[in-house]
C-alpha cells in the first residue's frame, strides 16, 4: 500500500475544483428494501499492481461466485489523481479504492463519494467490529463516505545480522538507542561517504515521515476545532531536534549523495532489502515484499522507538489504509454497494486478502481468525495495530494539505535552510491554518 504525496496533492487539487452533487440516495431515498438482490455491471478501480493487483482479482472473481447477477470490470494501477478527475467529469468508476485516508475529508465534504450510511443502517452492518482508528480515517463530520478495505500499520524492520555483527542483541526500544545504534551501524569510506547507513534520519525517505513516526512522539496535529496544533506542541520540537542531530552527524549532503545512488522504494532494490540499511521504518507490507523479493535476509520487526522519558508509549504506531467509497455518479449504487460490502465486511475475504497482500485486516474477526496467517514479523504490526495508542492523522475538508505543509517545513528545517524552529513552527500553523480555511 503505497502513500505517494504528490499524486495527495493532485487528488486535492481535483477535489478542490469539482464537488459533485450527491443523489436522492445519500438521504436514504431510493435505496432499494432490505434483501433485495443488486445486478447488473460495477466498474471498481484500485490502485494495486503485480502481485497484489493478482489478490484482488481473485477477491472479485469470489464476489462474482456469490453473486452471479453481477459482473465487475476491475482496472488495476490507478491512483485518486486519475479516480477524482474522471469523477468530476462525470466518468468516474461505480466503486473506487483509495491509498489515501488523509483524503478522505475531502471525499466526504465534496460530496465525490456518496454517504453510506443509508446502506450501513439498512443492512445492519455493525461498525463495532472496526477499531476507534479505523472508523474515524472513514467518516467526516458525522458522514461515512468510506468503508475500510485493509489497514497500513508503520513500524521498525531491523537487519539481525548486521545488529549482531555490531554487537546487539535486540532493536532500539528509545531514541537514545537509535541514535546509537544507528552511528554503531554505520559504515564510510575514508572520504567520509556513507556505505551503509545504520538508520536515515531524513524525513522524505521512503517510509520515513512525519506523520508515519508522530504516534510515537504523540505530535499533535489539528486542534478540536480544525487549527494547527503543531506550534503549540512542545513534542513536535524535540522531535525536529533529535533528527537533525543525526542529520548533522551523517552530514545532510552525505546523506543526499547516498539517498539518491539507493534503489526504488518498490523494487527489489529497495534498501533495506540489500543490506544498505540496517534499521528502516516501514509498514506490515514490506514483510511480504521481502519474502518475495529478498528470501535471504535474516530480518525482524519491531514498533518505533520512543522518546526516552516515556517508555510506556512503546508499542504504539501509526495507522492508516485503504478506503473504498461508492462515486456520486455511479449508475449503479446498489450493486456497487454489494461489492463494498463485500469487500470490508467479509470475514473470509479479508483473511484472504490479508494473507496474500500481507496487509492488516481491519475487523475484529478477521484478525481473531484462525485462517489468518501471521509470523512473528508479521504479528508485530497486528499488535501495533491493537495499541491503544496507535493512532493516524485527523481527516479535514482540505484533505491532506496540512500535512504536506509540514512536510515541506520539516524538509527545509533538516536541510538546514529554515534555522529558526520556533518561528518557523509558528509560520508553518499560519500557513496550515490559511489552507484549512480554504478547504472549509
Amino acid at each position: 500500500m503505497k502513500r505517494r504525496s504528490t499524486v495527495i496533492a493532485a487528488a486535492a487539487l481535483l477535489l478542490a475544483g469539482a464537488c459533485t452533487p450527491g443523489t436522492s440516495d445519500d438521504s436514504g431515498a431510493g435505496i432499494a428494501p432490505a434483501g433485495q438482490e443488486a445486478s447488473g455491471t460495477v466498474d471498481f478501480w484500485h490502485f494495486f499492481t503485480d502481485r497484489e493487483a493478482a489478490a484482488v482479482e481473485a477477491a472479485i472473481e469470489d464476489f462474482e461466485d456469490a453473486h452471479p447477477d453481477i459482473d465487475v470490470n476491475v482496472t488495476a494501477g490507478q491512483d485518486d489523481a486519475k479516480m477524482l478527475q474522471a469523477i468530476s467529469s462525470g466518468k468516474g468508476p461505480d466503486v473506487g479504492l483509495s491509498y489515501s485516508t488523509d483524503i478522505v475529508g475531502k471525499f466526504c465534504s465534496s460530496n465525490a463519494w456518496r454517504d453510506l450510511s443509508p446502506y450501513i443502517e439498512r443492512d445492519g452492518v455493525d461498525l463495532e467490529q472496526y477499531p476507534e482508528t479505523v472508523r474515524s480515517y472513514t467518516s467526516y463530520q458525522d458522514t461515512r463516505c468510506a468503508m475500510p478495505f485493509l489497514a497500513d500499520v508503520y513500524g521498525m524492520y531491523f537487519n539481525r545480522s548486521m545488529l549482531s555483527q555490531a554487537g546487539f542483541t535486540a532493536p532500539p526500544k528509545t531514541m537514545s538507542e537509535l541514535m546509537t545504534m544507528a552511528k554503531a551501524l554505520t559504515k564510510r569510506a575514508p572520504d567520509g561517504t556513507i556505505e551503509v547507513a545504520g538508520f536515515v534520519p531524513l524525513l522524505n525517505f521512503y517510509e520515513h515521515t512525519p506523520s508515519h513516526i508522530a504516534p510515537s512522539w504523540d505530535l499533535q496535529w489539528l486542534t478540536g476545532d480544525e487549527k494547527s496544533a503543531i506550534g503549540g506542541d512542545a513534542d513536535w520540537p524535540t522531535m525536529m531536534a533529535w533528527h537533525k542531530e543525526l542529520v548533522d552527524w551523517y552530514g545532510y549532503e552525505n546523506l543526499q549523495k547516498f539517498t539518491a545512488g539507493l534503489g526504488d522504494e518498490w523494487s527489489a532494490d529497495n534498501a533495506f532489502q540489500i543490506g544498505k540499511i540496517a534499521m528502516a521504518v516501514d509498514g506490515e507490507y514490506r514483510v511480504a515484499f521481502l519474502h518475495d523479493q529478498a528470501p535471504d535476509i535474516d530480518f525482524g520487526t519491531a514498533p518505533v522507538p520512543v522518546p526516552d522519558a516515556v517508555p510506556d508509549r512503546y508499542g504504539a504506531g501509526y495507522v492508516t489504509g485503504n478506503i473504498a467509497g461508492i462515486s456520486a455518479n455511479s449508475d449503479n449504487p446498489e450493486a456497487s454497494w454489494a461489492l463494498v460490502e463485500y469487500l470490508t465486511t467479509n470475514t473470509d475475504a479479508i483473511v484472504k486478502l490479508s494473507n496474500a497482500i500481507k496487509n492488516v485486516p481491519t475487523t475484529k474477526d478477521a484478525l481473531a481468525s484462525p485462517d489468518l496467517e501471521a509470523d512473528e514479523q508479521f504479528q508485530t504490526f497486528l499488535d501495533i495495530f491493537s495499541h491503544e495508542q496507535t493512532a493516524t492523522t485527523p481527516p479535514n475538508a482540505s484533505g491532506p494539505k496540512y500535512v504536506e505543509l509540514t512536510q515541506e517545513f520539516v524538509d527545509g528545517y533538516l536541510a538546514g535552510t529554515n534555522t529558526d524552529l520556533t518561528g518557523g513552527l509558528s509560520e508553518l500553523d499560519q500557513r496550515i491554518n490559511q489552507a484549512l480555511e480554504l478547504g472549509r
